[in-house]
């Protein structure tokens, strides 16, 4: 694209005041760099995919407060994580991650290992061992 054509569409961040980089090709040819307040086709994406994660969110606090799931999957939920992310910052297996979303086991965790929990989401400890998000 242009650096001309560039998108200036009303979006979530213009609505901040916030630009987005966005690389265009100027009048001689060369690639260069110019700031977009986004447009209508990615502002409708990024919606829908905020959308999604606040269900996901709002879904694995359920699972939590119905007891089906450990504090330990909300907040990984929360924090846009996956098991393979959370197994890498834990350095654990990914099998004793998911061991760890079941309530009984999370109950018997060490309190090094909760620390360790609640360090890589930011939360006190207390959040994850009296849950009530």
């Amino acid at each position: 694209m242009r650096k001309d054509d560039i998108p200036q569409d009303d979006s979530k961040l213009s609505d901040k005041n916030m630009k987005e980089l966005c690389y265009a090709v100027d009048k001689n040819g060369n690639y260069t760099t110019g700031l977009s307040t986004g447009w209508e086709a990615k502002s409708i994406a990024l919606d829908l995919t905020i959308k999604n994660l606040d269900q996901q969110i709002e879904e694995a606090k359920n699972e939590v407060l119905k007891g089906q799931k450990s504090p330990i999957y909300y907040f990984m939920i929360r924090e846009k994580m996956d098991i393979g992310i959370l197994a890498g910052y834990m350095s654990r297996p990914k099998w004793i991650i998911k061991r760890h979303f079941k309530p009984h086991v999370f109950e018997k965790l060490k309190i090094s290992t909760v620390k360790k929990y609640a360090d890589i989401f930011s939360v006190d400890e207390t959040k994850l061992t009296k849950f009530n998000e």
